[in-house]
């Protein structure tokens, strides 16, 4: 194996875990968002539907981050064979994904497709 390869892979490596860390921060800042939100409406002087339709938008972003996740777990996983096929047992490149980890996500998904 050439040492391009390697760095090829040790990149994309870095590379997939910055999008995965990109796509669970944005998950973050949607939860900080919505107790925000929540909190306050929990101000007396605010009517108790304010923010309804923004609350229910903000749960589709997040169904929408859920499932750019997943998507991104299967880059992650499809790398991980290319890696173990071009690599064999030449180094800690390959990622094991539970298949699991996607079946959860996606059903995630559908659920917030159904509450539309």
């Amino acid at each position: 194996m050439t040492d391009r390869i390697t760095n090829d892979a040790y990149n994309l490596k870095k590379l997939i875990r910055e999008s995965e860390a990109l796509a669970d921060e944005s998950m973050i800042a949607f939860a900080r968002l919505k107790q925000a939100i929540l909190s306050a409406r929990q101000n007396p002087a605010i009517e108790v539907h304010a923010g309804q339709k923004a609350l229910m938008r903000l749960n589709q972003a997040e169904a929408e981050a859920m499932a750019m996740s997943t998507s991104l777990l299967r880059v992650h996983e499809e790398l991980s064979k290319i890696a173990r096929e071009k690599m064999g047992g030449d180094g800690n490149v390959p990622t094991e994904i539970p298949a699991e980890a996607m079946e959860k996500a996606e059903m995630g998904k559908q659920v917030a497709v159904r509450a539309e």
